[in-house]
């Protein structure tokens, strides 16, 4: 009897642990608001755009070194076009909305974007094979990278409710796509407090909010006040804080036509200077060749060389007095600058009350009707996977932990070994953190007006990575010289009589004079030992 207890109690558990683990399933698979994983074909159930620009060609892939297939960028410099319907739009206000999805440079990637876009209800007549770069969506959200461009877009189309119109508003300094051929999980949270949150690989990247000017470019809610279109600078109205000194009055002493340079009267001929013996002498090594015609070629000249007798004399040839510069030398005369009694300062118009202005407690999202990929890449080799959009960030962070993690450390432990393997080339593990480092002060917000130039250097250093010290320390140069403009504001103005015009002149004359001696070295290299005879 109280065996048949016992087997009984576990039957018992047995049942209410697949009845709680049922419900924990089906629990999960409600709150995945669409979800595509791409082991079954894409044909058949996403559509591919007809218009004639988009001619790259989509295949259903296994993920290298994985079982697991993603949709495919299959071919280089083409522009893609892919679309899916969902079935019921998915409504992305009043409560949390989590956007996610993988994506693997599996060739690595020098240009090309990664991004999903998430489509409104389109207008009436539209059908998924008229996806194209004009239909409009709701949010964009991937990573893009191409020259000075390196960034995971967050871009939000808002509706201005005063005007009607669609504005695209852009996070501001997002953050920095990874630069290697790993899988990469990418994650934005919308909560309903206004708040966005990025993550790249389940790690938190940004955190912004809609309503805020600091994190959106525009800003969803408009400035209350605008410049006024219709006012107009008037005639009189004089910006100019300096001016040149009417009553100024040129120095008598001051000669403008005082040649910048002059002889030096006190220098001397060193002694051993070598007056009778040229530069450059016949090559007493030449010999003509046995082909060589006179009179179809000319009389046979010697190709010259240095005269090592000149190596060890302080000088050959004519001797002539060095240049100094001239102490009487002024260049041009300019009157003093004085300050501008009829400055006004700078004219602005003034400002009127802004026609589209609108308050705003959350934003208004359009309801999501579809999820598209629509990009031009020079990269092939960029697969997708695992798109999700749920209204549980716990569906999204199990999502991470079952299907990307194992194949992300996977890929990482490959790339060890292979790194380890190919010893000093390609990037180290301590140079790819160098990098992901680089990358993440290039997006400092002071840094902005930089990020282009130090976005180039760092490229250029991926490509050559026995360089990762001289970049460290051309970046760390920039960023001194950023702190330095800020703390002191940068240089003063000089004054123009310090530093007159001819000046500027002179030194153009001298870089063209330098093109021109280097194109002269070149002709000389490329001459060949025959040398005609000059015709006087």
């Amino acid at each position: 009897m109280g065996e048949a207890k016992r087997v009984s109690l576990r039957l018992a558990i047995v049942f209410l642990v697949a009845f709680i683990s049922f419900s924990q399933l089906r629990a999960s698979d409600d709150d995945k608001i669409f979800y595509e994983s791409f082991e079954e074909s894409f044909e058949g159930r996403w559509t591919v755009s007809d218009k004639d620009e988009y001619k790259g060609v989509w295949k259903h892939s296994k993920s290298e070194g994985h079982d697991e297939y993603g949709l495919l960028v299959s071919e280089k410099a083409r522009k893609y076009a892919i679309v899916k319907e969902l079935k019921n739009p998915a409504i992305i206000k009043d409560g949390t909305i989590v956007l996610q999805f993988e994506t693997r440079f599996q060739n690595g990637l020098e240009c090309g974007g990664a991004y999903l876009k998430y489509l409104r209800p389109q207008d009436a007549g539209w059908t998924p094979k008229d996806f194209d770069n004009d239909s409009p969506y709701s949010i964009m959200f991937g990573p893009d990278k191409c020259g000075a461009t390196n960034k995971v877009h967050f871009i939000l189309k808002h509706k201005n409710p005063k005007s009607g119109e669609y504005n695209e508003h852009h996070l501001k300094f997002p953050p920095s796509v990874p630069s290697d051929k790993l899988t990469h999980v990418y994650t934005a949270i919308l909560k309903p407090d206004n708040e966005l949150r990025i993550l790249i690989d389940g790690e938190e990247k940004k955190k912004a909010n809609f309503l805020s000017s600091d994190d959106f470019e525009p800003p969803l809610i408009p400035a209350k006040t605008i410049p006024d279109p219709d006012d107009k600078k008037p005639e009189d109205w004089d910006e100019r804080a300096k001016i040149p000194d009417p009553n100024a009055v040129k120095p008598d002493d001051w000669d403008e036509d005082a040649p910048m340079e002059i002889e030096d009267e006190d220098a001397v001929k060193p002694e051993g200077w070598l007056d009778d013996e040229p530069e450059e002498i016949d090559d007493p090594e030449a010999t003509k060749p046995e082909d060589w015609d006179d009179e179809e070629d000319g009389e046979w000249e010697a190709p010259k060389v240095d005269n090592p007798k000149c190596e060890t004399a302080p000088g050959c040839g004519e001797w002539k007095r060095p240049m100094k510069r001239n102490p009487a030398y002024k260049g041009k005369w300019h009157a003093p600058l004085i300050d501008n009694p009829n400055y006004k300062g700078i004219w602005k118009p003034q400002e009127i009350p802004n026609p589209s202005y609108f308050e705003l407690e959350e934003p208004d999202f359009e309801p999501i009707a579809a999820v598209g990929i629509e990009i031009w890449t020079m990269q092939d080799g960029i697969l997708f996977g695992n798109i999700l959009i749920a209204d549980d960030e716990k569906v999204a962070e199990s999502l991470r932990l079952t299907k990307w993690k194992p194949k992300f450390d996977l890929e990482k432990e490959k790339q060890k070994a292979e790194d380890a393997a190919a010893g000093t080339d390609g990037l180290t593990g301590i140079q790819k953190k160098v990098f992901d480092l680089l990358y993440q002060i290039a997006d400092i917000p002071f840094l902005s007006q930089h990020k282009d130039k130090i976005f180039d250097i760092i490229e250029k250093a991926e490509k050559q990575p026995n360089l990762t010290l001289g970049i460290l320390i051309s970046i760390v140069v920039v960023i001194f010289s950023v702190l330095i403009k800020i703390i002191f504001g940068g240089k003063k103005p000089a004054k123009v009589e310090d530093k007159p015009a001819p000046v500027a002149e002179t030194s153009n004359k001298e870089g063209s004079s330098g093109e021109k001696a280097e194109e002269k070295e070149d002709d000389g290299a490329a001459a060949a030992p025959r040398r005609r005879r000059r015709e006087n």
